[in-house]
């Protein structure tokens, strides 16, 4: 079974940069999709951005341009760089991954997901 730890979280200013990463650990799977996704405090958790084990991306609207994901399969590592922070951008972030799954359509939807961190938090102030 594969664990995921986050990591990378801090309090910015608003303008800053974060480079967020996952280290995956044990069981490896070949067939997968990894995402990251975030909650606010009083909001439902939302999707960030996804990349799939053919290297498909995609992110949500509120920060494409902004966040760019990635991946390193010989780390076993997912990163999430996070340029120009906002306040709004504050927020628990979550990895997870479909864990052995292939996914396919829209790679952002939760329901792929099955395995979770435990968080990492970035606090962007004004």
């Amino acid at each position: 079974q594969v664990q995921l730890a986050e990591s990378g979280g801090d309090s910015v200013q608003a303008g800053g940069s974060l480079r967020l990463s996952c280290q995956a650990s044990g069981y490896m799977y070949s067939s997968y999709c990894m995402g990251w996704f975030r909650q606010a405090p009083g909001k439902g958790r939302e999707e960030v951005a996804a990349i799939d084990d053919d290297g498909t991306i995609r992110y949500a609207d509120s920060v494409k341009v902004r966040f760019t994901i990635s991946q390193d399969n010989a780390e076993d590592t997912l990163y999430l760089q996070m340029n120009n922070l906002k306040p709004e951008d504050t927020a628990m972030y979550y990895c997870a991954t479909s864990g052995g799954q292939s996914c396919t359509g829209n790679l952002l939807l939760e329901n792929w997901y099955n395995k979770w961190g435990q968080g990492t938090q970035v606090t962007v102030s004004s």
